[in-house]
């Protein structure tokens, strides 16, 4: 096997050169507790506002504003649960949608069968998007919260956050976005997209694991998190990731300085693997919106074969993809988030996601669907499903 081509960036990235380099003197040198009085850890306590300052100029949001929790998961997590438990004497109601992160799903879940809310799954159209008269109908005096991802992690989908959070503010509702894989990949500005909350992890933009941050605007009553300390001003216990914080803060200034030049060029890279997969390889549908869409992201479905098989094939030739979301690769049921756009269990079976990078070069595109178109051919070949259609055919 040659080197190694990773396309499953939407998964996690690689830990930039420079975000480790930035870390490093935090773990050996800079050792100190930010919440002790003395200078040497003040010199930490200064690192962890300067990157808290970073990441909340890169929304527009006040550093105050921002909460660092240990990753997308929990900040989806905190938003929820206290969101809910704050304004439960106001309602009970919380609409979000069928393609969300798991991290909202189970969560709305939980809240249903142990606390007594209300949940709402937004039905979405066949590219993935809400549909605004959907929300609007949803809506009851009991509702209290509005969670809509911003862009979804499978199909790679952009949801009309501005229309929702204007929507959201005129009806008095906060609005919660989860915004993990959209962050550092398009401008986000949360006061101009009227968002009260929003989740995000470091691990998706070339930063550490374990780091991530929830902005909660000010004025929104959310309960504490995490009980045991003062740390983020008393919301979110537990003495702070310092090395992962500081990465943090270097990976989004990274990702900021070359936002445009990067998403224009995964972007170029994403349209022609999928022109190329779809002119070369029959019986194929390409999943989510065509325009509205992260530059990265590539889902396909293939008819007649099953996705963890071209995933095993594609690693022997040193391919990384996956057949949807990480956090539930270990599972033989087909993505939820194909389903609710309408494909049925037999073709989402057969999906493939492959999220770009940087790095990323049109030859390791060309190599990549080379194989494919091969791979799919051979898998199809031992498919009595295929050999019935193409009787059919003839």
């Amino acid at each position: 096997m040659g080197k190694m081509i990773y396309l499953d960036n939407a998964a996690t990235t690689k830990t930039a050169p420079e975000v480790v380099d930035a870390m490093l003197p935090y773990f050996t040198e800079l050792y100190g507790n930010p919440s002790s009085v003395y200078d040497f850890a003040g010199k930490t306590k200064e690192a962890v506002t300067a990157s808290r300052q970073q990441i909340a100029d890169a929304i527009g949001a006040k550093k105050e504003e921002i909460y660092f929790t240990a990753g997308g998961s929990e900040s989806d997590n905190w938003a929820l649960k206290a969101a809910f438990e704050a304004y439960k004497t106001k309602g009970n109601h919380i609409i979000t949608t069928k393609i969300e992160h798991h991290a909202i799903l189970h969560t709305c879940q939980y809240l249903e069968k142990e606390r007594g809310a209300k949940i709402t799954y937004l039905d979405v159209d066949e590219n993935g998007r809400i549909r605004m008269e959907d929300l609007e109908k949803a809506i009851t005096p009991e509702t209290i919260l509005i969670s809509v991802m911003f862009a979804n992690n499978e199909i790679g989908t952009v949801e009309p956050v501005k229309e929702i959070g204007m929507f959201a503010k005129e009806h008095g509702i906060l609005f919660h976005t989860d915004a993990v894989q959209a962050f550092c990949q398009m401008p986000i500005d949360v006061e101009e997209l009227g968002i009260d909350m929003l989740s995000s992890s470091a691990h998706k933009i070339n930063g550490p694991k374990g780091i991530g941050f929830l902005y909660i605007r000010k004025g929104v009553k959310i309960r504490s998190f995490v009980h045991g300390g003062a740390q983020e001003r008393k919301r979110r216990a537990g003495t702070e990731n310092v090395p992962g914080i500081v990465g943090y803060g270097k990976a989004v200034e990274r990702a900021l300085s070359t936002m445009k030049e990067r998403t224009e060029k995964e972007t170029e890279l994403r349209d022609y693997m999928i022109s190329r997969i779809e002119k070369e390889i029959p019986y194929v549908r390409v999943n989510g919106h065509r325009e509205m869409r992260l530059p990265n992201n590539v889902n396909v479905s293939f008819q007649f074969i099953e996705g963890e098989s071209l995933l095993l094939m594609l690693d022997n030739y040193g391919i990384c993809a996956s057949s949807g979301s990480a956090c539930t690769s270990g599972s033989l049921d087909p993505s939820h988030v194909l389903l609710a756009i309408g494909l049925p269990h037999e073709i989402a079976h057969g999906s493939l996601r492959m999220t770009l990078s940087e790095e990323t070069t049109k030859e390791d595109i060309d190599f990549t669907v080379d194989h494919l178109k091969e791979i799919v051919q051979n898998l199809r070949n031992m498919s009595p499903l295929y050999e019935d259609f193409i009787k059919k055919q003839k």
